[in-house]
């Protein structure tokens, strides 16, 4: 069954692919055999502007401005840890790592509780430990059994439990967040500063991986920082999305390019089109 997702995914994908010839609305929507008007009714209500607007957040250019205003903010804030700009974030997700001798037992006594959902982004699996959240993975085209499958492998002495009919969580909820996520990871000390220093990346912004390496303080180790942000296993709630490359291009992304652009111009579309309006 093709999805809501699914038809803002293959719009995405059309745009990046006909950017030089600047498709009209006409076009994009005949691209999906939707009218223009039911396509744009259902491109508003995903990302809350016009199809014609969302367009904008996926250009190179305006990658480039986001980078320039979020090294400008690094660059004012370094000192005090990034922790003004993205302290919200920083208040409702908290970060647990695994200690050494849990990392060793591979998960033994561990119970994880995993449940499937939809997201603006397409179905993805949340898998809980009893000390927070352990995994949200987009399915892309993978089965419900192969994503646990993977999980296993990568808790093997864990317990995995599938929760059925659980109650959607409110992770992608537009409104501030109710709640506290605590995150229960298992990675190196370094993997675990990387994903630390995602955390405090403000929703809207966007910063190169050499960014994310001064803010660790090592600044030469930009492709380490990059290949931990590979392994991120927390997708969207720690945001690996919000680091490109320097050119302001996306590079690559664990759960796809298109899935990467979607985030990033939905998140962007939250952030400057209320300003916009105002």
């Amino acid at each position: 069954m093709t999805t809501d997702y699914d038809r803002i995914a293959s719009a995405i994908t059309y745009i990046s692919e006909h950017a030089r010839q600047q498709p009209s609305l006409d076009d994009i929507a005949a691209h999906l055999n939707l009218s223009k008007y039911h396509f744009s009714r259902l491109f508003k209500q995903w990302a809350g502007v016009t199809p014609t607007q969302f367009m904008h957040y996926l250009t190179l250019e305006h990658a480039k401005d986001r980078l320039r205003e979020s090294q400008s903010l690094l660059d004012t804030t370094l000192d005090v840890g990034l922790s003004s700009p993205g302290r919200l974030h920083d208040l409702f997700v908290t970060l647990e790592a695994m200690s050494p001798g849990d990392y060793k037992q591979h998960g033994t006594g561990v119970t994880i509780r995993v449940t499937f959902q939809d997201s603006p982004f397409g179905a993805v699996a949340i898998a809980r430990t009893s000390r927070g959240i352990c995994a949200i993975r987009f399915l892309n085209t993978r089965s419900q059994a192969d994503l646990l499958d993977t999980l296993q492998a990568e808790w093997p002495a864990a317990t995995l439990t599938v929760i059925a009919d659980a109650a959607p969580e409110p992770l992608f909820d537009s409104s501030t967040p109710s709640q506290p996520y605590p995150v229960h990871v298992k990675g190196t000390n370094f993997q675990v500063r990387v994903w630390q220093a995602l955390l405090q990346i403000p929703e809207g912004s966007l910063l190169t991986y050499s960014d994310v390496a001064k803010k660790i303080g090592q600044p030469a180790a930009t492709r380490a920082v990059a290949s931990a942000i590979a392994k991120n296993p927390v997708g969207y709630l720690i945001p690996c999305h919000r680091v490109i490359n320097k050119a302001g291009q996306l590079h690559k992304y664990r759960w796809g390019g298109t899935r990467k652009q979607a985030i990033i111009g939905w998140e962007s579309a939250r952030i400057q089109a209320p300003q916009a309006g105002a």
